[in-house]
């Protein structure tokens, strides 16, 4: 699925709509790591979809820019984030235009997967504050709800084998890769996020993954066909009105170093 997959209306909406704000949660714990525990005057957030994560950012800035390759993400993140301190453009990660000033940190959610690792590096470098901090993170679904092994059963025995895992490239970052960049990796770290969903939730919610778009885009299913599949599947996973879902991720803290080589 390339990254056009990501440039529909429905999903933009989605985006905008239906998913779960975690990303706040991981910059509470990513602000432990951060000088100052986190207070910065301008961000940017690459691969902002609707702006879930610029939002997020905003915690720790005055100001934020977000960036996504997607023209209809972008109108989406721009109409729920009217306020000065948001700015919105499009633009691939490695083709990031430089602003008229310099950002002290940058974050990059869901984006590693899908990007030329030196090319976007190499790129954020000179638009980066000295010593600038990036943070590179990720969070996913797993198949574990809180005392539901029904949805454990359901996720293996039904989900995967309706809606396989696109491919996709999945690589973990090394000081030996960033460091020819102009990086040091100064730390890695792992975590687990919890999110209560009810059924109607989860569907929208899982409307949006990746799993089910790549079969929406490549015609195995129309969306509403999809949605169908979900309420006709989910019936004995949700037997409580909300049921908690475990999410796993990760954060890599890089601080830009000396210069390109």
């Amino acid at each position: 699925m390339n990254s056009k997959s990501f440039d529909y209306q429905r999903i933009a909406q989605g985006y905008a709509m239906d998913r779960p704000f975690l990303h706040k949660q991981v910059m509470e714990l990513l602000r432990k790591d951060l000088p100052g525990e986190g207070n910065f005057q301008n961000g940017l957030d690459i691969g902002c979809g609707a702006g879930l994560s610029t939002k997020a950012l905003k915690l720790l800035c005055d100001k934020v820019t977000g960036v996504d390759i997607s023209g209809e993400m972008i109108i989406a993140a721009r109409t729920l984030y009217q306020e000065p301190a948001y700015t919105f453009f499009q633009s691939s990660a490695e083709e990031i235009k430089a602003p008229p000033h310099s950002f002290d940190i940058v974050t990059a959610a869901g984006v590693v997967n899908w990007v030329d690792e030196k090319s976007f590096l190499t790129n954020l470098w000179p638009i980066m504050t000295k010593e600038g901090i990036l943070v590179v993170y990720d969070f996913w679904i797993t198949d574990r709800m809180k005392g539901n092994e029904a949805y454990t059963g359901w996720w293996h025995d039904r989900y995967l084998k309706e809606f396989p895992k696109p491919p996709r490239k999945e690589i973990i970052w090394t000081q030996e890769m960033v460091g020819p960049c102009g990086f040091i990796m100064d730390k890695q770290a792992a975590y687990t996020l919890e999110y209560g969903f009810d059924k109607e939730a989860f569907i929208k919610f899982m409307m949006t993954q990746s799993n089910v778009n790549a079969q929406i885009d490549e015609g195995g299913k129309t969306a509403g066909e999809a949605a169908c599949w979900f309420e006709d599947t989910l019936g004995e996973v949700f037997s409580k009105e909300k049921e908690t879902l475990i999410f796993e991720g990760w954060y890599w803290k890089l601080i830009k170093n000396g210069e390109l080589l």
